[in-house]
């Protein structure tokens, strides 16, 4: 095993579901802002990224969701509350931004890429996938939880995935009521507390042959 393939265990077995944040210890900015780039560089379906990440570090407002949290208090003592919210509809006024940055970014006229934007408009915009919107971008910000925990894990930070909260009522604390983007989920990141027993216990997992299936 190679030392790139052991760490990326290490750091997998290590890491479990937060349940008491040490509430004096911060993530440092450094680390942050490497982690909120690992959120950016998340993939998603069509590139369309139907997601933004609130970042939380204001104590008072914490306090607010805690009580829409089924009072888990790791909400207020972590040391960053990541909030994953999704657009309600994604549009074309949506897609034609996001193929104006395509153009930006590969220094190419954004009408290079007419066809693709065709696409997507007839997908997500007018085809059958625009009746579902909201939950596939609630899917796709699944992607971004997992990428975002594996990244806190390789550089020792903490994470406890939440979808125990009341998304309406984040909605209505965070101001996003009528703004076209809606809550799925939140993930508090920060740092263990030394007395969390949960972090010595084993992880219960079945087993690989149960789990994984081979089709050589």
């Amino acid at each position: 095993m190679s030392a790139q393939t052991e760490n990326l265990l290490n750091a997998l077995s290590w890491r479990y579901a937060v349940k008491k944040f040490d509430a004096n210890k911060k993530i440092d900015s450094k680390t942050w802002q490497a982690l909120e780039e690992s959120l950016i560089l998340t993939p998603s379906s069509y590139g369309l990224q139907p997601w933004r990440f609130q970042i939380v570090t204001n104590l008072d407002l914490r306090r607010k969701l805690t009580p829409v949290s089924w009072g888990q208090k790791q909400v207020e003592d972590c040391s960053h509350l990541v909030v994953f919210t999704v657009k309600e509809k994604v549009d074309e006024v949506y897609v034609q931004s996001f193929i104006h940055q395509m153009g930006k970014v590969r220094g190419v006229d954004p009408a290079t890429f007419a066809g693709y934007q065709k696409m997507i408009v007839s997908d997500v915009v007018n085809g059958p996938r625009s009746q579902v919107a909201f939950d596939w971008a609630a899917r796709q910000s699944y992607i971004a939880l997992g990428n975002f925990m594996t990244a806190c894990a390789l550089v020792g930070v903490d994470t406890c995935p939440m979808e125990g909260i009341d998304p309406a009522k984040y909605d209505e604390i965070l101001g996003l009521v009528g703004s076209g983007w809606k809550t799925v989920m939140a993930c508090p990141a920060g740092y263990r507390a030394s007395d969390d027993k949960y972090a010595s216990e084993k992880k219960v997992r079945f087993e690989k042959s149960v789990l994984i299936e081979h089709r050589d």
